[in-house]
């Protein structure tokens, strides 16, 4: 433990400032536990992933894809889209696979698939 907090919505994933830690490299949020009032700080490089799975997706260009589909993803309202590979794996669920590692990809936030200027679709990241 390094510390106390004052309850784990004061935090978001990816925070770095007013963590109120003092140590020799910054600490990020890499995870919120609410059932234990948990908050999990590590290094930059710990905060980056290069997967994630959405649920509750809609496939706004059609049908879900059948195969996987290279898209771009985007993970936040002001996050540039990256290059990935998306794969339904239920009527409304769907896995991505980014090329390159996306930091602080947050449980609960919304995630959007791309095909150039064409949206295909969207759901909440698991």
């Amino acid at each position: 433990m390094l510390g106390r907090h004052g309850g784990v919505h004061r935090f978001t994933v990816g925070q770095r400032k007013g963590l109120g830690l003092a140590l020799a490299e910054p600490m990020y949020v890499l995870e919120l536990r609410s059932g234990d009032q948990t908050v999990v700080v590590g290094t930059r490089p710990e905060l980056e992933r290069t997967s994630l799975t959405a649920s509750r997706v809609n496939w706004i260009a059609g049908d879900r894809p059948l195969d996987a589909l290279r898209i771009t993803a985007q993970i936040r309202h002001r996050h540039r889209p990256a290059a990935a590979t998306i794969r339904a794996i239920e009527p409304t669920r769907a896995s991505i696979e980014f090329e390159t590692p996306q930091t602080a990809i947050t449980p609960g936030q919304a995630v959007v698939f791309y095909d150039g200027e064409l949206v295909v679709g969207g759901g909440w990241i698991d």
